[in-house]
């Protein structure tokens, strides 16, 4: 047993307050003040925060494939580091997460991992993401995905999309989706406008993302499907999410930190850890960002986990991959940056963390409340710390924060009702 004293809880969909939490067999037994139990082990958590353990639904994980970058032990452990507890594993492995093997072989890797953390699978939706044929999404939701999408592709082929949308409503599976029109994006390697051409870098619109999301949410009105924008950064694509809301399309999204903390301007630096897809954008759409956080617009914050080796990204800005590592990051990015400034408030940052991504993938998640699975960090809201190289957990380290000085850190991390990280 695991009792935790002292405590603020923060919980957007439960009890709030100076409470304590006492955890048995994997599960939350009791919340409330001053509970006394002899035989549990205390944590002390005067001056901390409590909240449901993190949920990232678009972590990139490197195994199958290419373990040289990240195991999945290594991004559980990643993941633990940051607070979350569960993590959604997109499908660009290597075999794609197309068939119900793969499935079986990331729960069974995970499952052996140190930190013993929740790793959901989000299964592809056409074979190999070559976005010509589906793939057999009865059996990948029999083998327990929780959403489809072809991250890192867009489904370009309209029919094909529409199938997708009218199969995974069947099964009730929401399309995570990579908005990207390819042939718009063209190979750019970041945002088009003064920055990429004083640079003389090949420039990705915001059409390239915006048009794809305007056909993505015709199509869930046609087929009454459900619909998540990942990793959401033009203003338009912000508008059009907003405006299919008030018509009540179903449809959320999310939005990464780095999208939040950082726009084009860092490219200057050529620094190839500034490059990513959708890349980062203006500060006009970062204002539309913040604004859109605030307003219930964006639903989630997501941290887009991608691994790279160091030669990967030592390559030269155009040759080097998109992507960045984020979980033991995001939290205090979002602390700092956007909690820090007053664009939204702890409590809804949280939600955007926890309950929300719960609702979106149908899991009895993101709360803390009597009888719910023991998942939950421990914050320290006011601890100072600088973003070094030793507390990224995986080999690789391409981070664009790294030197940062934020505020507030995960102290501990419980999952499955045992500590699985502790600073």
């Amino acid at each position: 047993m695991i009792l935790i004293k002292n405590g603020k809880v923060i919980n957007p969909e439960g009890k709030e307050g100076k409470l304590d939490i006492l955890i048995k067999d994997n599960k939350i037994v009791e919340i409330k003040e001053n509970i006394k139990e002899k035989n549990a082990r205390i944590i002390d958590a005067a001056g901390k925060i409590i909240v449901p353990g993190l949920i990232d639904m678009h972590t990139h994980i490197r195994e199958p494939g290419r373990e040289d970058k990240e195991t999945i032990s290594q991004t559980c452990f990643a993941a633990a580091r940051g607070g979350f507890t569960t993590i959604c594993a997109m499908p660009n492995t290597d075999p794609p997460i197309d068939r119900p093997g793969t499935v079986r072989f990331i729960r069974e890797k995970a499952s052996h991992a140190e930190a013993d953390i929740n790793v959901l699978t989000i299964g592809a939706i056409t074979k190999s993401r070559k976005g010509e044929e589906l793939s057999e999404i009865s059996e990948l939701k029999e083998a327990g995905v929780v959403g489809l999408s072809d991250d890192g592709d867009c489904v370009m082929n309209s029919l094909v999309m529409r199938r997708a949308f009218e199969y995974a409503k069947m099964f009730s599976l929401p399309i995570i989706d990579h908005c990207e029109d390819k042939n718009l994006s063209n190979n750019g390697v970041m945002n088009e406008g003064y920055f990429s051409t004083i640079l003389g870098l090949r420039g990705i619109p915001n059409a390239a993302e915006s048009d794809m999301v305007y056909r993505d949410i015709s199509l869930a009105k046609m087929t009454d499907g459900r619909i998540h924008i990942t990793h959401i950064s033009a203003k338009e694509s912000v508008d059009l999410v907003r405006n299919a809301k008030k018509k009540k399309i179903k449809v959320t999204a999310d939005v990464t930190p780095h999208h939040l903390v950082l726009t084009e301007e860092v490219v200057k630096t050529f620094d190839s850890n500034t490059k990513m897809n959708p890349p980062l954008r203006s500060k006009e759409d970062q204002k539309a960002l913040f604004e859109a956080l605030s307003d219930g617009t964006i639903d989630v914050i997501a941290t887009d986990h991608a691994p790279h080796s160091r030669e990967e990204k030592d390559e030269d800005f155009k040759s080097a991959p998109f992507g960045i590592v984020g979980l033991e990051t995001c939290l205090a990015l979002i602390l700092s940056e956007i909690v820090g400034k007053k664009i939204i408030t702890l409590k809804d940052a949280i939600a955007k963390l926890t309950c929300n991504p719960a609702k979106i993938l149908g899991l009895n998640k993101g709360v803390i409340k009597d009888g719910a699975d023991a998942d939950i960090a421990i914050i320290d809201p006011y601890m100072k710390w600088k973003i070094g190289l030793e507390d990224l957990a995986g080999p690789s380290k391409n981070s664009p924060f790294i030197g940062r000085e934020v505020i507030g850190r995960v102290i501990i991390t419980i999952a499955k009702g045992k500590i699985v990280f502790s600073l």
